[in-house]
């Protein structure tokens, strides 16, 4: 479904790749710095990048990289090496909350997708656990939705005879 400009619901933006404006060196931080088409500014540091960049091999040139659907940049470096870095990997460095909630329910999406296949359960048996429609449980295995509930997940998975259970720790 097409959506004029930034007027999608936010679900549908949520799940909506970032694409890249512009990217640009930073010597003095030793950072790379974009922009993504919504306004967005985000950095990633040198050493975060591979091969990274360094004082004997500093970066050549950088651009926005088309052959990734300008969801990144690739850059070259003096040696001749080069390297792409990826939006997920700076949403990732910079642990986006949106980013992490959409790894989250992808996890947990393909985590009930291999249950279904283990279960000798039918769809049928399924739905009725959680009291919904096979519409509503083909949208939840569904890994490019990331309009579902993670609530829904967790019962989906309960419905599968799965333990659920978080962990939090310090770092």
């Amino acid at each position: 479904m097409a959506w004029a400009g930034d007027h999608a619901p936010r679900h549908v933006q949520r799940a909506t790749a970032l694409k890249l404006k512009h990217v640009s060196l930073n010597n003095q931080k030793r950072a790379f710095e974009m922009t993504t088409r919504s306004g967005r500014e985000l950095s990633l540091p040198y050493a975060k990048a591979t091969p990274p960049p360094t004082a004997d091999d500093s970066v050549d040139s950088v651009y926005v990289d088309p052959e990734v659907a300008n969801e990144g940049f690739s850059y070259t470096l003096e040696s001749g090496r080069s390297g792409t870095v990826l939006i997920e990997q700076v949403l990732d460095y910079h642990e986006d909350p949106d980013y992490l909630r959409n790894l989250l329910l992808y996890e947990l999406t393909a985590r009930a997708l291999d249950e279904l296949e283990r279960t000798p359960l039918s769809r049928r048996q399924i739905c009725r656990r959680l009291r919904t429609s096979p519409t509503q449980l083909y949208r939840l295995l569904d890994t490019t939705n990331y309009g579902k509930s993670l609530d829904k997940m967790v019962a989906l998975l309960q419905a599968l005879d799965c333990h659920v259970s978080l962990v939090v720790r310090p770092r």
